[in-house]
C-alpha cells in the first residue's frame, strides 16, 4: 500500500467519537497499524483540547456528537482547522450528509477527508484514505461524490465536461491518483492525463493560478453543491 510521505514516521492521531465502542475499536485498529493514537475524546470540546495539547498530524471526527448530535463534530473539525490550518482532518459519518460534507471540504484545499463509517470495516481502503489525507490529499467517499454530482448537475461549468471527464473528476474527488484512475476506468495513464487537462481548461483553472488545480477542480463542484444544498 502506498501510504505517502507522511507515513515515513509514526502518525500522531486524535480520535473524536462519542460511541465508546467505535472509539476504542478504531484506536485499537490504528495502534495495530503502528499509528500513534495520542488521545481519544467523546465530546467536541474534549477533542479540541486534545488537539491543542498533543498537536497531532491528523484528527478523526464523528459528524454527530454531543450535546445535540447534529453537527457538533463538523463544527469542531472546522474550528480545529481554523486553529491549526496544517492539521489533516478525516470526518466519519453514518450517512451522506451533504451540507455537512461541503461545509468542511470547501473550507480548505488539502488534508481533508469525508468517509462513511462503513468504510472503516474495509481496513485497507480506510487506512489508504487516512494516510492520503495525512499526506495533504483528499479522500471523499464515493457515495458522497455521487450525490454531490447529482446536486451539481445544473452548474454550467460542470455541464461543459464530457461523461468520461465527469468520471475522472469523480475519482479525483475520491482522492485517486492518475494511475489508479486509469486502472479503475481501464484506460491508459496518458488518456487520464489528457482528460484532466481538459477538465482544468473547462473549469477555467489556469496553470498560472497559485493553487493545486487538482484539488481546486474537486472543490469547485463541492462549493456549487453546498450553495444548492
Amino acid at each position: 500500500m502506498d501510504t505517502g510521505p507522511s507515513a515515513a514516521r509514526e502518525l500522531r492521531v486524535v480520535i473524536a467519537e462519542d460511541d465508546a465502542l467505535l472509539r476504542e475499536g478504531l484506536a485499537l485498529l490504528l495502534r495495530a497499524e503502528s499509528l500513534d493514537v495520542v488521545a481519544t475524546a467523546g465530546t467536541p470540546d474534549g477533542a479540541l483540547d486534545a488537539i491543542d495539547a498533543h498537536k497531532p498530524d491528523i484528527a478523526i471526527f464523528d459528524v454527530r456528537m454531543p450535546p445535540t448530535h447534529t453537527d457538533e463534530g463538523i463544527r469542531a473539525a472546522v474550528e480545529a482547522r481554523r486553529r491549526r490550518p496544517d492539521l489533516a482532518v478525516l470526518v466519519l459519518s453514518a450517512y451522506v450528509e451533504q451540507s455537512f460534507a461541503t461545509e468542511l471540504l470547501t473550507g480548505g484545499v488539502g488534508g481533508l477527508g469525508y468517509l462513511l463509517k462503513e468504510r472503516v470495516g474495509r481496513v485497507e481502503e480506510f487506512l489508504d484514505a487516512l494516510h492520503r489525507v495525512a499526506s495533504g490529499g483528499t479522500a471523499i467517499d464515493p457515495e458522497v461524490v455521487a450525490q454531490l454530482f447529482t446536486r451539481s448537475r445544473q452548474d454550467t461549468r460542470l455541464e461543459r465536461l464530457s461523461p468520461r471527464e465527469r468520471d475522472v473528476l469523480a475519482l479525483m474527488a475520491e482522492g485517486l491518483g492518475n494511475s489508479a484512475i486509469a486502472g479503475r476506468l481501464v484506460v491508459t495513464d496518458g488518456a487520464v492525463h489528457k482528460h484532466i487537462r481538459s477538465i482544468f481548461a473547462k473549469l477555467d483553472l489556469s496553470p498560472a493560478d497559485q493553487v493545486d488545480r487538482r484539488v481546486a477542480a474537486v472543490l469547485r463542484y463541492l462549493e456549487d453543491a453546498r450553495r444548492r444544498a
